[in-house]
Parts: structure tokens; C-alpha cells; sequence
């Protein structure tokens, strides 16, 4: 069919609009729009200024950065895709659990990866004889663009440090347990495992449905589209420069660029320009700052800093806006109310910090309150002090508290019928043809994701059951049903989105109360709670790019569940290696010789101590400092409600955008993230995303997201190679007498937002908050 131009209309409601190509008119009311685009509730990020009804993605994102085609004769499971890609998950894992305990670090992610197996694989095809041995050939021909994703897959599955690997060196490091490397084993694998279950049985909510776009991964499928110069409808017409040349022009700028911000010129990075005004001025620096400050200097030049929560080109703008929304509301009007009217004590601490203090203002200190065997003492504790948590801390609690029932209700209301439809749904019946051109390949039987998850969950109890974990089944299985139950809602809210809602705190909170006492219970706890949700929610995530590039399933479920084997094993091993030969690792005072301090694990363990000896009940419940954040819980059950209630009346309203559970978790990476990585980051989003968007819609489609890609890529590369060529080396000592000393360099430090000046100020050895506790 011919394509098909959308004029404006001049709502947005169940009115009808039209369609005009030069043979005949057509008409397509809502109804017919959401059959199309596979979405049963009013979904935000159809343009219906850009819909087209040729056989594509009636998504405007999706086209620009996927083919609408398929060459099913592609090679993909190839002998060269697993090597390079087995290869992969050793070396980027390793590494990445090597520096994961130094500071500063480095990570080598995903992207490293995509730009790296490019001219292996070219050189490869190139190189290697075309033999074939026991039936496999070496070398099938020219390196196809499907190989290239199974490899960035199995190298980035498991790239990430296992978070189950915090357990392990939290109990080495703070309760001298070291148990042996089958516990440890057990423990990492049904943690990264377990996940990957889950995420095969809710791939037809959340991979099938056209509407479940996943943003995030469009950038990959751009980049893996211009590196292997595919040609497709979606890129559209515009002129100008190809996109291969536009990625490499914008790859080498970014990746020169970053040299300045990120090593030679740091204050362009940190630039609370405001603060250098006045220095010395507390109130200024609180309100403009960015490293304990609230952001109002606006402005950044680093992309790393504009990136941290992930990149403003490929999250949609109307979910940017909910995260600023609700940034506004609660950072720059409710935070700094409740900080200069010291509720909970919050104007005696810095405005941000990811610290926990006592009633001194100083670092909370844990050991002042712990027997010798790490349980809580009542009569030291009750000595000390109890624990006060700073505003943006505290209120990132109860943002996360509201998140966790504005999830399950924002489900219930508006995603209830897409849930019902896609359970009965198959793939060949999706109406979308990327769903139907991955019908033709043999998908994965839900059988293979039941095994995977009853072995996991038998090794799991072995190990809580076999080692003195404090864990008992029962909150194991209570862990899991909440991970089962916030995997669906979550990974719609991120697959339409980009905003993951997080479990963390929620999984502490719930553990802290049923098990007091308990730190390595509530660690286990939490992991299983937590970790198992992102685990598969990242396997969704990947399948869905294999969906995209038209990977076959059963390739795409083999190479996830050998990669994440394999990292998984490499990270153990490396970490046991460093343990054994590493001096003084992760000791602080005074700092190990060659920056091993492991920062993560301190901060883990020090959480293990705060929700698993001291518990929740003695900082939430009634009576508590912080009771009142759990009044959180019922307006994250309430407000959801409101918008519902008047678009059903007035569906046209702009209350039909506001989407509650990204403004309450939207900011969810406050502390460790900062106002600099969220004000700059809606500032790029709205330009590019909005204004760029609908002014020069050809130029948005053919380059925005190769542009995400190459910024992205650019900052990756130079990050390495700063940490190894000028970090590293010396222990981190080039440039420490003459290019780290100039202005450049030092003029954010020398700031009151830098050295985190509270508001209220105490006479040396006074001390503020309640008499008794």
C-alpha cells in the first residue's frame, strides 16, 4: 500500500481523523489506532500526526530505528558469534568485577562491546579459512548484522557486576563469613537466573505487543543498523549526510570532547556556575549546587552527567515531563520547604547526601552500636544516637514508598484489558510486523523457562537451607512472589516509558520488620526480591531487541542463559582471586595502597547494618522520625485515581499525561544521582525529543537516535581510555602537582554546595534531634 500522510487533528479524543493518499480517503477512529499499535489503554506515545498504515510500526521511534524486514537465510548461530561473544562474556565481566572494588572505576559496558565486535567480526570474515570442522564452519561468509547482536547480547548479559556478589563480600568484610564457592555459586546463579525465568514467561505482555517499545533499545538497533549500512523505509527521506557518516563525525566530537569535562576542564562538568559567584554563601549553594545542592544552576557539559540516568534522546518527551514534574514538586518545592523549616531535623544535614548521620552531623557510625557479633545493642544505640537521613535522602523514600502502590494501582486502571488480551494473544497474531515476521522462527517452550526456574529455585534453598543464611523458605518464596507480582507492571510502565520503578527499598522495609536482626537475611532477601525483577526485566529487554533485529528465539535464549552462566562464574572467580591476593582489600582507614576500598560493598554492608540490625521499625513506625514518610504508601495508592477519574470524563484533558508512578520513581536514583543528572538531562530531552521532534521530524528520524548512539559510544571509549592511560597507571598520580591544581579543576570544590555546608550550623559538640530513643 502506498504510504499515507497524516494531517493534524484537532484533538485528540474518540474523534475520527483522516487519511488522504491520492487514490481514495481513509478513516481510522481510535479503536482502529489501537488495534494497530496492539495497545488496549490510551497510549502516549502513538503520533498521530505520523501514523503510516504500510506494513511498519505505527510507532514514529521504532521505524527510524528498526527494518521492517527480514533475510531469514541470515547466519546468526554461528561458531564465530559464540566465540567473539564467549570471549566477551569472560573478558567484560572480569573486568568489570576487578575495578567494581576500586575507586575510582571503570565500567565497560554494552556499547564498548557493540563497537568492538564490529571489526572483529569484519576481520574474522576476512581472515579465518573457510573450513568447516565436525559439520561447523569456521568462517560462513560476511559478518551479518544478526551475529553482531547475538554477540553484544552475550556480552552484555552478564557484564554487570551480580549483585549477589555484594552478599558474598559484605559477609567477608563485616561478619567474617566466608563460606565455600559452591555457596557462592548457588547463590549468584539462582539470583541472575531465577529472573531470566520469569522474564520468558511474561515476554507476551511485554515483547509481543507493538506498544511495548522498550526506547532504550532503539539506540542499540540504530547503531547496529548504521554500522551494518542497512537500508529501510523507516529512516525516511531526509538529505543530507548518510547516517554511517553523521555516526562517525558525532562518535569521534563526543569522544574527543569528553577528554575536556571528564579529565582536563572538570569544572564544565560540575557547572554550579552560580556557586563560584558565592562560594561561601550556604543558602545559595543548597539551592544551585550540584554535588548537595538542588540543582538551579541548570546546566552541565559533560554527557556522562546528562546520560547518568539514561540518555534524554531515547526516552519519549511526555514520560521526561512526568520525571520532571515530579523533580519540581518534590526537589525544588517540598525538599527545600521541609529543609529550611528543619522537619525531621533535615537543616542540621547537608540538603543532599547519600550519607546516613547521628546527632552531631557527622557519619553515622555503626560500629558504635553492634556487639561483637554484629547484633544491635540497645543500651549503645539507645548511648549514641539514632540515625538521620538527609532531606532528599529521606524524601526518596517516600517517593520510592508511593512508587510501590502507585505501580499496582496505575496497572489495575489502565493496563487491566492490555494484560487480559495479550495472555489469550499469540505472537502470530500480534498486529505488528515485527511480531509477525518472528512467527516464522521456532519459539522457546514455556517447559525450557520451568526448568530453568525449578532449578534455580531448588539450588536456592540449598543454599539458605545447607549454610546459617538466617533466611528461612518461607521468605524466600515471599521474595519471589513479590518479584512475580511487579515484573508485569514494572516492565510495562519501562517498556512504555523508560522509568524503571525499583524494589529495593520496599523488599528492606518488608524483611527489616518480619526478620529483625537479620542483616545477611535481609540482604538474601532483598536480592531475590529485588534482583530478580531487574533480572528479568533486562532478559525482556533483551529479547526484545532480538524481536527488533529478528533473532531467532531459541538462539537468543541459549546464548542469555550460557553468557550469564559464564560471567556469573568469571566474577566469583575473580573476586575469590582478589580476596586471596590483594592486600588490606576493602579497608578505608587507611585507604588500601592501590584505591581497592570496594565503595558498593561498604555502602551494601553498611545498609545490611541500618535495615538489618538497627530495622526499620525503629526509624518508621509510629512514634519514629520517620513515621510520617509512610503516609507515602496511601498517596501512591490515592492519586493515581484522579487523573483515571477526570480523563474518563474529559479524555482530552491534559491530565491523560500524567503518569504517576514515573513522578514518584522518576527521581528514584536520588542520592546516589544528583540535580545535575536530571535538570540538564530534561533540558537536551525537551529540545530534541519536543521542539526538534515536531519542527524537523525528517532530521529527527533519520539521526536522533544514531546521535544517542554515538554520544553514548564516544563517552565510552574515552572513559576507558582516560581510566587506563591517565588514571590509572601511578596509581592515579599524573597531573597531581600542576593539571589538577588549576582553576579549572578545583573552582567547584572550593564551594559551601562541595564541602556540603548544612543550614543550621551547631556549636562544636552540641547535638540536635530527640532527648530520648
Amino acid at each position: 500500500m502506498d504510504s499515507v500522510e497524516v494531517a493534524r487533528p484537532p484533538s485528540f479524543g474518540d474523534e475520527k481523523y483522516e487519511l488522504e493518499d491520492n487514490k481514495h480517503d481513509i478513516v481510522i477512529d481510535d479503536a482502529r489506532i489501537a488495534e494497530i499499535a496492539g495497545a488496549f489503554f490510551d497510549d502516549l506515545n502513538i503520533d498521530r500526526d505520523h501514523i503510516q498504515l504500510e506494513d511498519d510500526s505505527p510507532y514514529p521511534e521504532v521505524r527510524s530505528a528498526v527494518a521492517n524486514t527480514d533475510d531469514e537465510t541470515m547466519p546468526v548461530n554461528t561458531f564465530r558469534a559464540w566465540f567473539i561473544g564467549f570471549c566477551w562474556a569472560i573478558i567484560i565481566p572480569g573486568l568489570n568485577q576487578f575495578f567494581f572494588f576500586r575507586f575510582p572505576a571503570v565500567n565497560i559496558g554494552n556499547l564498548v562491546a557493540q563497537l568492538l565486535s564490529f571489526p572483529l567480526g569484519r576481520a574474522w570474515a576476512r581472515i579465518v579459512p573457510n573450513w568447516t570442522i565436525f559439520g561447523i564452519s569456521l568462517n560462513p561468509g560476511p559478518f551479518s548484522v544478526k551475529e553482531h547482536v547475538l554477540i553484544t547480547i552475550m556480552a552484555g548479559v552478564g557484564a554487570q557486576s551480580a549483585y549477589a556478589t555484594d552478599i558474598i563480600a559484605v559477609q567477608r568484610v563485616f561478619y567474617n563469613q566466608v563460606f565455600n564457592f559452591s555457596y557462592q555459586w548457588f547463590v549468584v546463579m539462582s539470583t541472575q537466573l531465577i529472573g531470566f525465568s520469569i522474564g520468558g514467561v511474561a515476554r507476551r505482555f511485554l515483547v509481543s505487543p507493538p506498544s511495548m517499545i522498550w526506547p532504550a533499545n532503539l539506540v542499540y538497533c540504530a547503531l547496529f543498523n548504521t554500522l551494518h549500512s542497512q537500508e529501510y523505509a523507516g529512516i525516511g527521506t531526509h538529505a543530507g549526510m548518510s547516517r554511517e557518516r553523521f555516526f562517525t563525525y558525532a562518535f569521534v566530537a563526543s569522544m574527543i570532547w569528553y577528554f575536556f569535562p571528564g579529565y582536563l576542564f572538570q569544572a564544565l562538568s560540575v557547572f554550579n556556575w552560580v556557586c563560584w559567584i558565592a562560594p561561601n554563601n550556604a543558602t545559595v549553594n543548597q539551592l544551585f549546587g550540584y554535588t548537595s545542592g538542588l540543582g538551579m544552576s541548570l546546566i552541565t557539559f559533560d554527557w556522562a552527567q546528562i546520560a547518568y540516568i539514561g540518555s534524554p534522546l531515547a526516552t519519549p518527551w511526555w514520560a521526561e515531563a512526568n520525571v520532571m514534574l515530579g523533580f519540581v514538586t518534590f526537589f525544588w518545592i517540598i525538599a527545600p520547604a521541609w529543609y529550611y523549616s528543619n522537619v525531621m531535623y533535615q537543616g542540621h544535614l547537608p540538603m543532599l547526601s547519600s550519607t546516613s548521620f547521628d546527632n552531631l552531623g557527622k557519619k553515622y557510625n555503626v560500629t558504635a552500636i553492634i556487639n561483637d557479633d554484629l547484633t544491635l545493642n540497645i543500651e549503645k544505640y539507645k548511648a549514641y544516637s539514632p540515625l538521620f537521613l538527609s532531606t532528599t535522602f529521606a524524601l526518596s523514600y517516600g517517593l520510592s514508598f508511593a512508587s510501590i502502590t502507585a505501580t499496582l494501582v496505575h496497572a489495575l486502571l489502565y493496563f487491566r484489558k492490555q494484560i487480559w488480551i495479550q495472555a489469550r494473544r499469540s505472537l502470530s497474531e500480534q498486529p505488528d510486523i515485527h511480531a509477525r515476521l518472528m512467527s516464522k522462527y521456532r519459539q522457546v517452550p514455556d517447559w525450557w523457562y520451568l526448568m530453568i526456574f525449578l532449578s534455580m529455585f531448588v539450588i536456592g534453598i540449598i543454599s539458605i537451607e545447607l549454610w546459617p543464611t538466617q533466611l528461612p523458605v518461607w521468605a524466600f518464596v515471599l521474595s519471589l512472589v513479590i518479584s512475580f507480582l511487579y515484573v508485569i507492571p514494572i516492565g510495562m510502565i519501562q517498556a512504555i516509558t523508560n522509568q524503571q520503578v525499583g524494589l529495593n527499598v520496599i523488599t528492606e522495609l518488608i524483611i527489616g520488620y518480619a526478620l529483625p536482626g537479620k542483616p545477611i537475611a535481609m540482604m538474601m532477601f532483598k536480592t531475590w526480591g529485588y534482583i530478580t525483577m531487574v533480572q528479568a526485566l533486562q532478559f525482556t529487554s533483551d529479547f526484545k531487541l532480538g524481536h527488533y533485529m529478528k533473532i531467532p528465539p531459541r538462539a537468543m535464549f541459549w546464548c542469555q542463559v550460557v553468557a550469564t552462566v559464564v560471567a556469573g562464574t568469571v566474577q566469583l572467580g575473580v573476586q575469590a582471586w582478589m580476596f586471596t591476593n590483594i592486600p588490606n582489600i576493602c579497608v578505608t582507614s587507611p585507604p588500601q595502597k592501590d584505591g581497592f576500598t570496594c565503595p558498593s560493598t561498604q555502602v551494601f554492608g553498611t545498609a545490611s547494618i541500618i535495615w538489618g540490625v538497627i530495622g526499620p521499625a525503629r526509624q518508621f513506625s509510629k512514634g519514629e522520625i520517620y513515621y510520617p514518610l509512610t503516609f507515602f504508601f496511601l498517596a501512591g495508592t490515592l492519586v493515581p485515581c484522579i487523573p483515571y477519574l477526570i480523563t474518563r470524563r474529559y479524555p482530552n484533558s491534559i491530565f491523560k499525561y500524567l503518569n504517576f508512578p514515573v513522578i514518584f520513581n522518576g527521581t528514584g536514583l536520588i542520592p546516589p544521582a544528583t540535580a545535575v543528572n536530571y535538570v540538564p538531562w530534561a533540558i537536551v530531552g525537551f529540545i530534541f525529543q519536543y521542539v526538534i521532534r515536531r519542527r524537523h521530524f525528517s532530521w529527527w528520524t533519520k539521526y536522533n537516535y544514531v546521535l544517542s548512539a554515538a554520544l553514548d559510544s564516544g563517552l565510552a571509549i574515552a572513559v576507558v581510555i582516560i581510566f587506563f592511560c591517565l588514571q590509572y597507571p601511578r596509581n592515579g598520580t599524573i597531573g597531581a602537582d600542576n593539571l589538577a591544581l588549576w582553576w579549572g579543576n578545583t573552582v567547584f570544590t572550593n564551594t559551601a554546595d562541595f564541602m556540603k555546608v548544612p543550614n543550621i550550623i551547631l556549636p562544636k559538640g552540641e547535638k540536635f534531634g530527640p532527648t530520648s530513643w
